[in-house]
Order: C-alpha cells, then structure tokens, then sequence
C-alpha cells in the first residue's frame, strides 16, 4: 500500500495571540517604522523586531534576552510577527542595533509618542498622573563614570545613566543598580511617561524637576500626585504653575504637631473604610494649601504594637544604664549631674524619676558623689504619641473644595499604589527585570523602557477587557472558579496555554480552543481574535 506523507507543523500559540492582539491595536509596530522607517535590505523590521520583544517580556517562561531566537523556536513565529520570518532573524546583533536606534532616538520621547496616542485612542483618563520610582539591580562591573559629570544638572542628561552601588530598595547593597521613574494614569494604571536614572539619583532631587518636563510635553492638564519626596519648599516652589497632591513629610516640625493636634474622637468618618480625617489650611513655602490629617484604623493598631515593643525596650535599656550609673563614683557633683542628663536626651518615653544625687565617703574617705533614681513611664509623651499612631498627612494646592473635596484627596492618593503595581510587573522573576545583563549603560536603559513599554501593553489589555465585561455585564471565572468582571490578564493568560497553532497541507487550524477561551476572546480587542482565527 502506498501511503501519502502528510506534512504536519505545530507551533505553541498560547495567550501569545493576545499580547500580539493588544501590540496591534494599539499600533506600536505602525508607530515606531513611521519613525524609522522601514529598510527593503531588512529581513526583520524594527516595529516587529519591538513587538517580538514585548512576546518575549510578556511570555512569562524567565528567559534572558540572549536566549531570545530560543525563545521562538518552538512558537508560531511567522502568524506572531510575519510571513518569513525565522527565529534565528531575531539574533543578539539585530536586537542590539534595533535597541541602539531607539536610545540614539530618545527613549522618554518615544516611550511617551506612544503612551499619548494610546491615551487619545482609548479615552484614558488623564485627570491624575502618580509618579513613583524603583530601583532595578544589576550584575557585573560597570565602569561608566564620565568626566564631565559635573557638567549635567537636573534630569538633562547628556551622558548615559550611571550603573552604581546606593541606596537599595531592593535590599542588595551588594549590587549595582538603575533607576526607573515612571507616572502612571489612575484609569487602568496606564503608563504615561517613563524615564531611565542613574542608580544613585535621589528622588527628592529630580521628582518635581520630572513633573515640569512631563507637564511641557502633555496636551492635557492634570494633577500631579507623588509621595513625600516631591514634598520640599524648593520643589514646591518649581511647581507653581501645577496642580498636586502630595504626601507631606513628618520631619517637618508643622507636620510633627498635627499629628498630636486632633484625638481618634476629633476626626471625620472617612467613605474610605477604616479611615478618618481632619483638614486644616496651611502655608508652607510661602505657599497656601490644605493639610488632610488621616489616621488609617489597621495602620494604627500595628503602630501601636511596634510602640508598646519600642517602650518596652527602652525601659529595659536605660534601667540597666541606670543601675550602672548607679554604681559609678564622680569626683564632682556638676559631672553626675552631667551624666544623667545625657541620660534623660535618649529618653523618648520614659523620664527618671525618685533621681538623687548623695555625697559620701568612698573606701579611700575621698568624698565622692552617687546616683540614685528610677525610671517610670512619662504619660504625657506616650499619650502623644499614641494619639501619632497611624497617621499621615496629605497636602494639595487646590484651595476649593468644590474642584477637590477632601474626601477625594485621600482616594486619589491611595491610588499611588497604581505605580507600585507596575512596578512589582516588572520586578516579577516571570518577567524579564533578571535579565539586565546588556553590557553597556545605554542598553540597559532602553531595555528598562522596552519593560515600561510591555507593562503598558500588559495594562491596557487588562483595562479594556474589564470595561469590555462591565460595559456587556459579563463575568469570566477567575482562579477559585468564582465569576468576576475584574479578572487579571495574567490569570487570562494562564488559562490560554495549551494552545497550538497547526499547519497541515497548508491549511492553518488552532487546537483546544474551547468554547471558553472563543467566549473570552470575545472581551478582548479584534486584532486578538484573528491570531486565533476568529475574525
């Protein structure tokens, strides 16, 4: 019997379709080859070679980028990216001119070309922008340190960043590291505006400075909204002309009293639960603005766990101190008395009391001079400072309550958290954050823009197909199996793996594509359901 050799090829698809989608729709391939054109010599144009990028960011299997080709082998290249092209076309020399385009370009320019078109396509609200920063750390040696250092100032910069060992928030001291700044819309946690740093700049430095150069660059007036290390009277004054919310400091001694001004039984309900709040008008800086005291209820209950635990330990600490100095002999009455006020500068909860100073004859019938008291509980600033206890001050410079009631202050602020969202997608070990490994400066910050870039895509998606579900009144089941109008896209992309893409006697097929994954496919943008084979 003669049997005819089918030819079979089956590439995994996974929720890769969808990221692909989303890339689409929003035009970034489009955008960025009108920018740079695209080059006939070209097997792989640098629209298709940012959107394999982004593939390969949001394919959460923890690859390096110098394992990239690898990456694609197994998967549907040519139905992700375009007809001819191979996973060896996408080589370490092609991503790294590509990368070397978009930083000889501008990448905060760039970043915010595409963030902008994104905000006028989709209708996102841009009323308020948080700004936030993280640091990311690096391995090996990066000896980048330019002469002419002191020439820059601000956030100009003509160097590249600078890859060194500061502050670590990631608690690595052992490590270098860059920073990220990136502000973020409320509606969706939508990036706006990205920014790479050198590892040891300091936000209060450069904060404001960032917002007057995002503010020259929108079309769009918003309130600008950062926590306390936007907060300086400098910083205050270089944004004048802006409208902001802002956490304020409490080293600031008018901060320090109001925190002590208002008992628990003073302040306003919150609609927010758990939380209350008092307003006062302020002027700081030469500046006139309202200060919303707020006290969080769960705050507050372990601050006064870490209080009890800090009074506790003091009292242990200065009574041994005490019992030593107890025993020591001065030769002058003016020294023991020395002594023991040092003793009572450490005292922040507790005061000594019963405290005596004697003069007796010592062994050698030298008159000589001992200490004697006790420590007890100082009420009044243990009073004080339980009434402190989960507490926090915002500021804005928006006087009228009928443009930003107070209640509002508060939940706008709370929603800072839209940046440390962002921020822990990119720090993910599933995404590619480990992998700054690049061996010059430049690359390493146009990879941190390719990161800002895929979580914006990742976050648009998951804003448009939980508008799509509300808008339909529709639900999908998340992880417990409970229906919700809220899903994760990560949870939406778990659920599409297992998904092949075949070619037979060139016919294109897609298996197990049930009759769930075609119903979620329906929430999300057109251009992802084609990848699918369903439009």
């Amino acid at each position: 019997m003669n049997y005819q050799k089918e030819e079979l090829e089956s590439k995994n698809l996974d929720h890769l379709g969808i990221i692909a989608g989303i890339i689409d729709e929003i035009g970034i391939g489009e955008k960025l080859n009108e920018i740079f054109l695209i080059d006939s010599r070209e097997k792989v144009n640098t629209g298709e070679v940012v959107k394999a990028i982004i593939l390969n960011g949001l394919g959460f299997v923890s690859r390096p980028l110098y394992l990239f080709s690898q990456f694609f082998e197994d998967k549907a290249i040519e139905h992700l990216l375009g007809s001819g092209i191979k996973a060896e076309d996408l080589n370490d020399d092609k991503i790294g001119r590509v990368m070397d385009k978009l930083y000889k370009y501008g990448l905060t320019k760039l970043f915010l070309t595409i963030a902008l078109e994104v905000v006028k396509k989709y209708g996102v609200s841009t009323k308020y922008s948080h700004l936030d920063s993280t640091s990311l750390h690096l391995h090996g040696k990066y000896n980048n340190y330019p002469n002419n250092l002191e020439k820059e100032s601000g956030i100009s910069r003509v160097n590249p960043i600078i890859i060194t060992q500061a502050y670590s928030r990631d608690h690595r001291p052992d490590l270098k590291q860059c920073i990220l700044d990136l502000i973020v819309s409320s509606d969706g946690d939508i990036p706006l505006f990205f920014r790479g740093a050198s590892g040891n700049e300091s936000d209060k430095a450069v904060f404001a400075q960032i917002l007057v150069e995002y503010e020259k660059q929108i079309d769009f007036e918003s309130i600008m909204v950062a926590d306390s290390a936007l907060y300086s009277e400098s910083n205050l004054k270089l944004m004048s002309n802006m409208k902001w919310i802002s956490r304020v400091p409490l080293s600031i001694k008018k901060a320090k009293n109001l925190v002590k001004a208002f008992t628990s039984k003073e302040l306003k309900p919150s609609d927010i639960k758990g939380y209350s709040y008092q307003e006062s008008k302020v002027s700081y800086g030469g500046i006139e603005q309202r200060w919303l005291l707020v006290e969080s209820a769960e705050r507050k209950k372990a601050d006064l766990k870490k209080l009890t635990q800090k009074i506790q330990e003091e009292f242990l600490k200065i009574s041994n101190q005490l019992v030593k100095l107890a025993q020591e002999e001065f030769e002058q009455e003016s020294l023991a008395e020395l002594k023991i006020q040092e003793l009572v500068a450490k005292l922040k909860y507790h005061k000594i009391s019963d405290l005596e100073i004697t003069e007796r004859l010592n062994k050698r019938q030298t008159g000589v001079y001992k200490l004697g008291g006790k420590v007890i509980e100082d009420q009044e600033l243990i009073s004080q400072n339980q009434n402190s206890c989960g507490r926090f001050i915002l500021a804005t410079n928006i006087l009228k309550t009928t443009e930003l009631e107070s209640r509002e202050i508060l939940r706008i602020y709370k929603e800072q958290q839209s940046t440390e969202r962002g921020f822990r997608f990119i720090k993910d070990p599933l995404f590619f954050a480990d992998s700054l490994f690049v061996k010059n400066p430049e690359r390493i910050e146009t990879m941190m823009m390719l990161m800002a870039l895929s979580l914006l895509v990742y976050n648009l998606g998951q804003r448009q197909l939980r508008t799509s579900l509300k808008t339909r009144k529709a639900t999908v089941k998340n992880q417990l199996n409970k229906s919700t109008e809220s899903p994760t896209l990560r949870w939406i992309f778990q659920c599409f793996q297992g998904i092949h893409f075949l070619i037979t006697q060139g016919i294109y097929r897609i298996l197990n594509l049930t009759e769930e994954r075609c119903r979620i496919l329906q929430f999300l943008p057109t251009a992802c359901q084609k990848y699918y084979l369903l439009s």
